[in-house]
């Protein structure tokens, strides 16, 4: 999968196969901190993801 971390600002290649919260738990980022789009689509964190799919994980900012 091709894999896009806002935070870090770095594209890596990754092999996974699982939901959204399992590749989470796998990179150690806490879902409160990101919003995941799949193929440019917002996903939750149910969302089956395969090797073919495009991820980007986007930090979430929160301001008063």
């Amino acid at each position: 999968m091709e894999l896009f971390i806002e935070a870090e600002n770095k594209r890596k290649k990754l092999k996974f196969s699982g939901t959204v919260s399992q590749l989470l738990q796998k990179l150690k980022v806490n879902p409160e901190t990101v919003i995941v789009a799949k193929n440019n689509q917002f996903v939750t964190e149910n969302e089956k993801l395969a090797d073919k799919d495009d991820v980007k994980l986007l930090s979430v900012i929160s301001g008063g």
